[in-house]
Order: structure tokens, then sequence, then C-alpha cells
């Protein structure tokens, strides 16, 4: 019953937490800190005991493979050095410099045991900077960049840990400690990708969505564990298991398979990475009870935590800034990956706020080695400091160097013009398939319905939300009032028990999925006013017609005349490069810009949308 009801307060805290960290716009995982500081000095609540294999093998395995799923391989692969002189180099050199320091400010620890704590605050979180990270609004690229990190950097910092308890046990030669690198890493990758082969031939042929969903949810133990047998690296395959997986996912035959993995997925890790949060503020009263007694003292035992948390903070940049220039001195690197601003190294010194994995870690610490009790006390300072410091005070670091996050209207140009070249293929692909028999009305709905989803998200573009809902949202505010009309009438008959509870329940469940589609329409991109598509992606290249238009200038008070003389509603207005003709785009009932194309020839037209200056070849169907 016990166990029943601390559960119960930790999903309600967790659910509560995030609701308001959300309505306040606080950073979810600082307020969870916060909250569960101040229970753990609650009289009524029970002293909460963190046990390392909870983490390590309950909470761990799960949250990366959770991140794995989400991070795109070719990000990873094309920032693999940034990524592995992070996830590697800083750990291995964050763990040494920070023994040093530690056997300094204390001597009667041994030099061992304090390369072991070296270890533990090491690396940054996996879910604390990332969490942060998509809140403040970094680039992708340094988004990219922590979350590669901070998924490899267990890994290397586990090896550490477990090469200094050996240590600390007995002699280890720096051979042991290069064979145990070389067996962590070179098992982990080769678990994790068998791991990944296996599961992946499993799930595609299983088209039974409850059995396929359960076999992405043991995914991380399926690679955790044999690998962990072998004393090989089973975070690092987990990672691996979690980026094929991912990579593969959309691969995957059985659609209604991936809808549940990613939803079951969203939900796991909610709950496991805000829970991650509370537990660490539940440890504080419990730690700080420990080193009471301890031999050292009070005032020398906080002042050396509070060294330990200064060199962690000032060891990273000193690492940081290195890391990013040097490589680049390297003629064919400079040329291929140019050096970013100074501001670039300067964000992602200060993103590195520590976790969970740091306390679990240092409690695996042996019981009874001397002022162990210290090294618990210094890694929960290193955790709380760097979350409260790094972590309230990154989003202002991030305004004051005036560092720009993705562009919202950038982003859905490019996703409209995605959408564009994917319902050109599936258009392509209806001709292909048709055959004389095939109903007229069937193909032409086929075409409209598979054109009406490009065209919203065109239509997400160029005015703002304040005004006149487009095409395609007012029919998804039709509709869903429709579906709620339509579901109050099947709840009023199964009141009338004329029909079977199954053929109910099938009925709602359609109602629910078109439902759920609508609701994805209906989001509305928080579209900044000062962007304007620069830079954008071409996912098949620049062709002759767009490099070679050119730029005329916008008339004054433009209009459709087509709309004006035909009485129909203007959605967007494009206008003609070559001639300077102004016409609606294809959500406008007229179509007169694609008509004027069609019969002028001239391919390129360009937004004249406030704020936009992006352009479109018809004849290659490419944004530019």
């Amino acid at each position: 019953m016990d166990v029943a009801l601390g559960v119960l307060a930790l999903v309600a805290v967790v659910c509560a937490g995030s609701a308001l960290g959300r309505k306040l716009n606080v950073p979810v995982p600082l307020l969870l800190v916060l909250a569960g500081v101040g229970c753990s000095f609650l009289p009524f609540v029970p002293r909460i005991e963190l046990n390392p294999e909870l983490v390590l093998i309950g909470l761990l395995p799960p949250l990366l493979y959770a991140a794995a799923l989400r991070t795109s391989l070719f990000d990873f692969g094309s920032n693999r050095r940034a990524i592995g002189l992070l996830s590697v180099g800083y750990v291995i050199f964050g763990t040494v410099a920070v023994g040093f320091v530690v056997s300094w400010l204390f001597p009667e620890i041994p030099l061992a045991a304090a390369m072991a704590l070296g270890a533990v605050v090491a690396p940054p979180d996996a879910v604390a900077a990332t969490a942060i990270a998509r809140k403040v609004g970094m680039p992708r690229r340094i988004v990219n960049i922590l979350e590669g990190e901070s998924l490899v950097n267990d890994a290397t910092a586990l090896v550490c840990l477990r090469a200094a308890i050996a240590a600390i046990s007995g002699a280890v030669s720096a051979t042991e400690i290069a064979a145990g690198f070389l067996l962590a890493a070179g098992g982990g990758l080769a678990v994790g990708i068998a791991a990944a082969y296996v599961l992946t031939e499993l799930r595609q042929r299983i088209r039974n969505v409850p059995i396929n969903t359960s076999i992405s949810l043991i995914a991380p133990l399926v690679a955790y564990l044999p690998a962990e047998a072998i004393h090989a690296s089973g975070v690092l395959a987990v990672v691996v298991t979690g980026l094929v997986m991912g990579t593969k996912a959309p691969l995957m035959p059985n659609g209604a398979a991936r809808l549940s993995q990613r939803s079951n997925w969203n939900t796991v890790q909610f709950l496991l990475e805000n829970a991650v949060f509370l537990l660490i503020g539940l440890q504080v009263r419990t730690i700080i009870e420990g080193v009471r007694d301890d031999s050292l003292g009070a005032d020398r035992i906080w002042l050396g935590c509070a060294g330990v948390l200064l060199a962690v903070l000032l060891l990273r940049p000193v690492w940081v800034f290195p890391a990013t220039y040097l490589p680049r001195l390297i003629p064919a690197v400079r040329r291929n990956d140019p050096a970013p601003s100074w501001q670039f190294p300067a964000i992602v010194s200060w993103a590195g706020m520590r976790g969970v994995v740091t306390l679990a870690a240092v409690l695996v610490l042996p019981a009874e080695m001397e002022h162990r009790s210290v090294l618990i006390l210094a890694a929960l300072v290193v955790v709380a400091g760097t979350l409260a410091l790094q972590g309230f005070t990154l989003p202002a670091l991030v305004r004051l160097l005036q560092i720009q996050g993705p562009d919202p209207r950038e982003d859905a140009l490019n996703q409209a013009s995605l959408m564009q070249l994917a319902t050109a293929a599936g258009v392509r692909r209806l001709h292909e398939l048709r055959t004389a028999s095939d109903p007229p009305e069937v193909v032409a709905m086929l075409k409209r319905r598979t054109q009406e989803r490009g065209l919203a998200a065109w239509e997400r573009l160029g005015r703002p939300s304040a005004e006149a809902a487009t095409p395609s949202q007012r029919y998804a505010q039709l509709r869903l009032a429709m579906l709620e009309a339509e579901r109050a009438k099947v709840l009023e008959l199964r009141r009338g028990g004329e029909y079977a509870h199954e053929v109910l329940s099938e009925v709602l469940d359609r109602l629910d999925v078109e439902e759920s589609m609508l609701d994805a329409s209906l989001d509305e991109l928080d579209m900044s006013p000062g962007g304007r598509g620069e830079g954008i992606a071409r996912p098949g290249g620049v062709c002759e017609h767009l490099g070679s238009a050119p730029d005329p200038a916008v008339p004054p008070g433009a209009a459709c005349r087509q709309c004006l003389r035909e009485g129909t509603t203007t959605v967007h207005l494009r206008m003609c490069v070559a001639c300077g003709n102004v016409a609606c785009c294809d959500s406008s009932p007229g179509t007169h810009a694609l008509r004027h194309f069609q019969t002028s020839g001239h391919p390129v037209m360009r937004s004249i949308e406030p704020g936009e200056d992006w352009r479109w070849c018809y004849a290659d169907e490419l944004l530019g």
C-alpha cells in the first residue's frame, strides 16, 4: 500500500509541476527539483534513498532510448566530431581534472576515490540539457550537439567510474583501463546494432499493434542486459539501438504501430524524465544528514563542495573553446566546417547541467569507503548548483548573446515545400496505378484530398492568425463541430441500449481518429513577424529558372484582378517575377497563379505576403 501511495504521489506531483511550469513559463525540471527539495523536509514525507540500480537499469535505459528514438542519425553523424570531443574527450578530461581538484581540496580522500567523483560529475545529464535547450530555443546545431553528447557521455563516464572503483579496491594498469574502454565501446556498438536488427526484423513481421508496441517498449532492456552481461557498455548499446530503430521506424509497414510507439514513448519519457528531477530534490535531506558526523568538519566539507562545483563550471569552457577551434586549424576541416562565432562555444560551455545519473552513479561507490558521504554531498552540490546556476541563467545568456533559434516561419515554409513534393509524388503514383475501370469520381476525390493536405501547409504562411481562418482551418473548425454532434448522437443511442457495445465502440473510435487528425491541423505555428524565410532549404537544389529569375518590385495595393472580376476569395497573393502579374495562390478557389503559369509558361512566382520573399518554380517544383 505504501508503495502504491508513493507512486501515486510521485505521478501527481510530476503532472501538477509540469502543468504549473508551463503556465508560469518556468523550466519544468528546475521547478520539480525545488518541489522535491521542499518535500524532502516535510515531516510526513518518508526518507527517500535512491537505489542506484533503479536509476542505472530502470530509468536510464528507457530515457536514453526515448531520446535516441527522436534523434536524427544523420544529424548525429554530421556532428560526430563535436559530439565525440564532448562525450569522450571532455568526460575523460573532466574525470582527471576534477579528481586532482578533489584530491587537493581533501588530501584525506584517496586519488582513486577522487577520480571516481570526477567520473560521476563529468557528464552533463541527458534529460536536463536537452529539456532546457529546447525550451530556450537554441539553434538546432547546438541542440543536436548537446543531445548527441548527452546520449553517449554516460557510457564514457560509467567506464571511467568502473576503472576508478577497481583502483580503489586494488591496482589497475593502464592496459586494463584501455582494454575496458575498447570492450565497452566495441561491445556496446555490436550489441546495439544486433539488437536493433533483431527487433526491427520482428516488428516488420508483426502486424498486431499491441504486440508490436510491446516489443518497442522492451527494446532498451533487450539492448542493455546482453551488453552488461559481456561487460560492455549497456548504455551505449541502448543508444545505438535507439538511433538505428528511430531511423528505421518510418520504414515500418504498420502505420498504426508507428503511431502507437510514438504515443507510448512520449508518455514514458514524460513520466520518467520529470520523475527523475523530483527524485533529485527528494535526496537533499538524506544526503545532507549523512555528512553531519564526518571527521572533516562541516565548514570544510561545504567549502570543498563549493570548490568542486566551481571547478566543474570552469573546466567545461576550458575544454569546449579549444575543442571548437583547434580542429579547424586543419585546412580540410576548416573548409568543410567553418569556425562558428565565439557565442556558439559559450552557449555549449554553459549548457552543462548535471542530473540524476550523477547521483545514482556516486551511490555505487563502496559503502565501506572512508568519507563516502562527503563525495555524495559533493555530487549533490554539483547537480543542484548546475541546475540552478546554469538552468536559470541559460535563457538570459542566450538572449544576451543574441543567439537566434530556429525561425518558425522558415520552418513553416520548408514544411510547405516538403509537403508539395510529397503531394506531387503521391499524385504521380495515383496516375501510374489508375486503370480504365477506376471510377473517375474516386480518382478525383483521391487527388483532391491529397492536394488539400499539401495546401493546408501553404495556408499557414502569409497572414497573421488573427485574420480570417484559411480554408483548411475553417474546414477543420466546421468538421470538429460536426464530429461533436455525431458523437453526441452516438452517445444518445448508447443510452437507449439498441446497439451492441462493440458496434458503438468501433464508431466512436473512428470519430476519435478523425478528430485527432483535425486537432493536428488546427495547431497554429507561432510565426515570428520578423521571419523572412531566408536561408531556406532547397530539397532539389537550385534550378536555372530560380537562378536567373529577376527581382521586380512589388506594386502598391496589389490584388488578384481575376478574383475581383469573378467574385472569388483570395487566400494569399503571389506575383510572377517575369511579367509582374499578381494572382491568388492554389488554396484560393480561382488558383489564378497556377493558371497564369499554365497559360504563359512563366515558371517562377514569389510570395508578396507581408514579411515573405520566397519563390517557387512551377516547372521544377523547387523552393528558392
